[in-house]
């Protein structure tokens, strides 16, 4: 595929991304939508209608569009320069033509630069497979949701927590009581167990990437994501933090090796405005 075309393609999944929600993450909504009452169900209905005007009129399903987040997965020895090239154009052509809001800002001066690119902006991770296709997937992760983010070490005297899943389990509990609305719910919450500190958030962050109904393949994992959205659901914080029965649509845990000396436990969040999604193209 020529550079064109693939730039293209980028754009269509930021529209998409930008201008729909997945179809998992549309039907937890119209269920949650089903199971509430009072003013949940007043708040979920009013969030469908959105999602409903958004897809018709092909406009944002909010007013930040987030921080584009790639994931980017190449065949062996594939030139990653050209495709970071075409994913950093395709995001300042999709600023114009969707269009997204500018939210690029240089942390010293405070200077926007107005087309979504800068330093480490947008935000791309690679990786490589063995097959003959690249694979990328996005997410545009906005501000509310990253601003409720936390980091735990562990052991953790104040919630009574210890080095093992019953203490990374009050982690999680406690960041969405921490979070309470702010982050604009209901959530999807991804975990870090584990390695270094950064790693940990990076973990956490790609669980956001996880279908709803998927199954961890670790069986303690999927008991405790099984769990931690039970017990999430009981704290009634609800849809935009008004109250409700549904806090979150699901939690989903990664983990990695750790060192002897730390045990970090990372709590992301991503908003009902779960923009994600993915395309393959041929090498």
């Amino acid at each position: 595929m020529n550079r064109i075309k693939m730039r293209k393609r980028i754009v269509g999944l930021l529209r998409s991304c930008a201008t729909g929600l997945p179809r998992d993450v549309e039907a937890a909504l119209k269920a949650a939508y089903l199971r509430e009452r009072g003013t949940g169900r007043e708040v979920l209905g009013t969030i469908l209608e959105n999602v409903a005007a958004a897809r018709r009129l092909s406009y944002p399903l909010c007013q930040d569009t987030g921080t584009p987040i790639f994931y980017v997965t190449t065949p062996r020895s594939y030139d990653r320069l050209k495709i970071g090239g075409e994913i950093t154009a395709a995001v300042r052509d999709a600023t114009r033509s969707i269009p997204l809001r500018p939210n690029a800002v240089d942390p010293v001066t405070g200077e926007n630069s107005g087309d979504n690119t800068g330093i480490g902006f947008p935000v791309v991770h690679f990786q490589e497979w063995d097959r003959k296709k690249v694979r990328i997937e996005l997410m545009l992760k906005g501000g509310g949701s990253e601003n409720v983010t936390q980091l735990y070490r562990l052991p953790d005297a104040g919630l009574k927590a210890g080095r093992d899943l019953d203490g990374a389990a009050r982690c999680v509990l406690d960041a969405v009581n921490k979070a309470q609305g702010l982050g604009c719910p209901p959530y999807i919450i991804g975990v870090g167990l584990g390695g270094l500190a950064d790693e940990s958030l990076k973990l956490s962050k790609r669980q956001l990437m996880r279908r709803l109904k998927d199954k961890n393949r670790d069986p303690e994992l999927a008991g405790l994501e099984k769990k931690l959205l039970k017990d999430i659901n009981t704290l009634r914080i609800g849809p935009m933090g008004l109250g409700g029965k549904t806090t979150a649509l699901a939690v989903k845990a990664g983990k990695q090796h750790r060192g002897p000396a730390s045990y970090f436990v990372a709590v992301s969040f991503m908003c009902w405005a779960c923009r994600r999604g993915v395309i393959e193209v041929d090498a």
